[in-house]
């Protein structure tokens, strides 16, 4: 049974209607305010761009007053499978999301786009592959890929991706960002990927530049110089 998620919605800074979306993908154990804020820095320059920030399905076991998308077992002792199942559900919840944010807004999938932090960029990384139509494009930060070894034959679409890790983050080893990105390149993806210099389990403002950078070239319509 696929559970609606509950998001916040900030609309076009430029106050009409949407001409593309942004859906934050947050980590373990925060929720969907914790990434709505990143819509700030973004905004001025995607000014036709709705932002989307959901929580996750699941109250997380590590910290009861955030979210989780699925357990983590070397954090909750959860075994892999049910951390494998865990994924599996979240994915058909967050897939629906997406579907609803683009039948609200009127927006066609290559107007979408998934910003994911940590085991967000682990969903997203996930979903995003296995829809029907590719999304513009996904954002990952200090996340990794799930089941490396089963993409290229679960691809459905290959979107383009962007990966950026600090290379302090000792929370999700640096050592997951080439492994994802091999394993992106190997199945087709058009991959890019960056290290944040002196960075630990966060988006540092080089890595944010980055993102903006991305989204503006692969979301199309207008968007604000700068």
């Amino acid at each position: 049974m696929t559970r609606v998620l509950k998001s916040e919605r900030r609309g076009p800074a430029s106050g009409g209607a949407a001409q593309s979306a942004v859906v934050f993908v947050h980590g373990y154990g925060a929720d969907g305010g914790d990434l709505l804020g990143l819509a700030d820095p973004l905004a001025p320059h995607l000014p036709d761009t709705v932002f989307f920030a959901p929580d996750a399905p699941e109250r997380c076991s590590g910290n009861p007053m955030g979210f989780q998308w699925f357990p983590i077992p070397w954090l909750d002792g959860s075994s892999e499978a049910q951390a494998l199942a865990g994924l599996e559900a979240a994915a058909v919840d967050l897939d629906a999301f997406l579907d609803r944010v683009l039948a609200d807004e009127g927006l066609t999938p290559d107007r979408l786009a998934l910003v994911g932090f940590s085991q967000g960029t682990m969903i997203s990384l996930h979903v995003a592959p296995r829809r029907a139509t590719p999304v513009a494009g996904v954002v990952g930060f200090s996340g990794r890929l799930m089941q490396p070894d089963l993409l290229a034959g679960a691809a459905r679409v290959k979107p383009p991706v962007l990966l950026i890790h600090g290379d302090q983050d000792e929370v999700v080893p640096l050592s997951s960002l080439p492994e994802a990105a091999d394993a992106l390149v190997a199945a087709g993806f058009e991959t890019y990927s960056h290290v944040s210099k002196g960075t630990a389990h966060g988006i540092a403002h080089d890595g944010l530049s980055l993102a903006l950078s991305f989204l503006r070239d692969k979301l199309p319509g207008p968007h604000a110089a700068g």
